[in-house]
């Protein structure tokens, strides 16, 4: 049922009216002519709180449902939906297309108070609305709940942080938000309580960021303060994750605690493999020299330990080898080793086993069984492999228990050369073709066969093809074969199989294959990366994504829908988000197909990219941006508060002789407006024009309080002003827009904010 008490109704009719009083004086501000509604006020009490049963939610809005915050379980008068109404509807935009700020605003106010799925769709256009405490509210909430947000998303959300002057709170921050901040603007005696924060985010985030990930290393030098030719104990607990930028010499030289940094290393370079077994052959590292390395302290390494090398692996026990072995394959078959670390372990480790026995017998044809048949007991052995290396494997397994016994077979890490033994004993056992139950246990071995192969196959079910192409290595030749053999079987591309396989399979999909994907399907499928895919690739996924969202009648939804297939996109339609002042964030300009962006003058760039213009410096060394930049002039770099200098690649690694910063550690303290506590921007760019003033900031705080007790549960599976359907939201149409069916409404599960 839904209501509120005798007090909550009187204290909403009051808010209610100030509200009223609120709208009067927002739609007679002289800033811009909001565009003309078709609403009419008798449906004022009579509008739908929700969606409806085809929207993200299928309940109604007044339906008892769980709620967060400290009125948790209160029910949503009427009154409370006639001032989200009004939210929605008093605050009109400046530009054209945005026709629900105000609802958007309302939105991020409750995300301040939000659970972490909710604050993991985060986007930065109705964030731009918030005063000043409360984005501070909602990047502290961030970091209380560490929300796992992405780089699209942390980029904008430092250059709000840092148009409202909150770089000064950076300890309160996400250390993921901390390396995209304005380095200049860290005062140099936060420096070293910074690069500490920022040195526990994850630099795989700044990967369309090259000169920002370079400065933060040298910034982090820098911090140390005299040339450092040897990183002490405290040195690496300051630089933390910033080691895995560090040349192999500076590593070399470390102190042996090193390795807790490079632990941290999403992978190590060929280079920085070579020091790290340096390192641990000195025998000055906790675990002392090779021959007295204990099962404990190899397990401590984690996935350090599948770097060391063979040389190293023949001077441990072989007692202390064999047990940690079984306990790597124990953690590959749990899904806590990737299936790349695994198999880089186990050839550098049967490397070493294999050079110690001199009796190993020579690879050929007829090779005997020395070590007894396989039998169904020995594949459940974690040292199969070491008892059967690939010689003995091609001579001891049947083919009875390799049909009955497929999937703990490969359920070992096997190198690659005992995957192709398997792969030409099962050709020899099927010569007509894989059955299909047993396609779904060969993930490990899909990137061995060729396209003929895979055309023996039988494909029927929507299970295989995500079995199939689980696997985490490349499989572009396999994608294609493998998904058409199922669309030969009348298969069909649903949002569940998208969603299942994964934007990057996208990457490898025929042109006619994405072009079978039905509209619906990819919409329901939500935001897919493809970031990796090939040119041609995100030109067919724009092409197929703007048959699916081109209906949207609102330039803010349309685009926040296609933001992740823009790489695809062609002049026209960036020159159609320019007019629409989108503020695109530096991640999804850096994706931006290369030739397009040469079409675009820099007006066009500085008005497309809005308050993240000043992006551009941290991702000058970018292939895409860098061949923009090196077109340009210099009067044209000028005006982007760039030198013809920074429109080349970014500086190599430092060696360790090298003074770590060219330049002296400079003060650069932002200026402040006329507001106290607040600073002028740092991202590089003027304060975009903000056209009306949001609701959330005319109205009192008790207005908001009532926003607070509203908040959605959990178990809405988008919020409000998430998504609406275009027949809701007239104002602003997308580029290109056209008539929207029934069968395809904008209506997602999760969307790509």
């Amino acid at each position: 049922m839904c209501g509120a008490g005798p007090w909550q109704g009187q204290y909403v009719l009051f808010a209610v009216q100030q509200a009223l009083w609120a709208c009067a004086a927002l739609l007679v501000v002289p800033v811009a002519k909001p565009a003309s509604r078709s609403s009419r006020p008798g449906a004022l009490l009579a509008l739908p709180a929700c969606p409806g049963p085809t929207a993200c939610d299928p309940t109604p809005f007044c339906q008892d449902k769980p709620a967060m915050g400290p009125r948790a379980g209160a029910q949503m008068s009427p009154g409370l939906a006639l001032l989200m109404w009004l939210t929605a509807h008093c605050s009109c935009p400046q530009a054209q297309g945005f026709s629900q700020r105000g609802l958007d605003a309302s939105r991020a106010d409750l995300w301040a108070s939000a659970n972490t799925s909710l604050l993991h769709d985060f986007c930065c256009q109705p964030a731009s609305q918030l005063p000043r405490d409360q984005l501070s509210a909602l990047i502290q909430g961030m970091a209380t709940q560490q929300v796992p947000l992405r780089a699209w998303q942390l980029s904008c959300l430092a250059n709000l942080a840092a148009r409202h002057g909150l770089q000064d709170d950076f300890e309160l921050h996400p250390p993921n938000l901390l390396l995209f901040y304005n380095l200049t603007q860290v005062r140099e005696a936060d420096c070293r309580a910074f690069t500490r924060r920022a040195a526990q985010g994850n630099m795989e985030l700044l990967a369309n960021l090259p000169e920002q990930r370079v400065t933060l290393r040298h910034t982090a030098l820098a911090c140390l303060g005299a040339p450092h030719l040897r990183l002490s104990a405290s040195d690496l607990l300051l630089l933390g994750v910033l080691v895995c930028d560090m040349d192999a010499s500076r590593i070399e030289a470390a102190d042996p605690r090193v390795l807790e940094n490079l632990q941290r290393c999403r992978q190590l370079t060929a280079t920085q493999q070579a020091a790290l077994n340096t390192l641990l052959a000195g025998g000055k590292t906790v675990l002392g020299p090779p021959g007295s390395w204990n099962l404990e302290g190899l397990q401590a390494l984690g996935s350090l330990a599948t770097y060391i090398s063979s040389s190293l692996w023949m001077q441990v026990q072989e007692a202390v080898g064999l047990a940690f072995f079984s306990s790597m394959v124990s953690m590959y078959q749990a899904g806590r080793l990737s299936q790349h670390d695994a198999r880089r372990f186990v050839t550098g480790f049967l490397k070493a086993k294999a050079a110690s026995l001199s009796s190993r017998p020579k690879r050929g044809t007829g090779q005997p069984c020395i070590h007894g048949d396989i039998t169904v007991a020995t594949l459940h052995d974690n040292l199969f492999l070491v008892r059967y290396d690939c010689v003995q494997l091609e001579s001891c397994l049947g083919s009875r228990v390799l049909k009955a016994n497929l999937d703990p077979l490969l359920q070992h890490p096997l190198p690659a050369e005992c995957q192709r033994v398997i792969k030409a004993k099962l050709a020899r056992v099927y010569p007509h073709g894989i059955p299909e139950d047993q396609l779904r246990l060969i993930t490990s071995l899909v990137y061995l066969y060729s396209r003929s192969e895979i055309g023996q196959w039988n494909i029927t079910s929507r299970d295989t093809v995500v079995a199939l192409l689980a696997s985490d290595v490349a499989l572009e030749n396999q994608t294609e074969a493998v998904l058409q053999k199922y669309l030969d079987h009348n298969g069909t591309i649903t949002s569940t199989l998208l969603m299942a396989i994964g934007g990057s399979r996208l990457c490898w999909m025929s042109t006619r294959q994405i072009q079978a994907i039905r509209p619906a399907e990819f919409r329901r499928a939500g935001a897919l990366d493809i970031s990796s895919c090939p040119q041609s690739r995100k030109d067919a996924l724009y092409t197929k994504a703007h048959e699916a969202f081109g209906s949207a009648q609102n330039t803010a939804n349309y685009y926040r829908f296609m933001r992740p297939y823009l790489g695809g996109a062609p002049v026209e339609e960036l020159r159609h988000l320019v007019q629409a002042n989108v503020s695109m964030d530096i991640d999804t300009f850096t994706n931006l197909n290369p030739q397009v962006l040469q079409s675009l003058s820099v007006g066009n760039v500085t008005t497309l990219l809005g308050q993240n213009v000043g992006d551009l410096q941290k991702a000058r060394s970018h292939p895409t941006i860098s061949s923009w930049l090196r077109s340009l002039n210099t009067s044209a770099l000028g005006e982007l508060g760039l030198g013809r200098d920074t429109a080349g690649p970014a500086s190599p690694a430092r060696s360790t002789t090298e003074t770590p910063n060219t330049t002296p550690w400079v003060l650069h303290l932002a200026p402040t407006s006329g507001q106290p506590g607040n600073k002028a921007p740092t991202s590089g760019s003027p304060l975009a024009h903000l056209g009306y003033l949001p609701l959330a900031v005319a109205l009192p705080s008790g207005l908001l309080g009532l926003l607070y007790w509203g908040t959605p549960g959990p178990s809405q599976d988008c919020s409000w002003g998430a998504y609406t359907k275009a027949s809701e939201d007239s104002t602003g149409p997308a580029p290109h827009a056209g008539k929207l069916g029934l069968d395809e409404e904008l209506v997602l599960r999760r969307g790509p904010c």
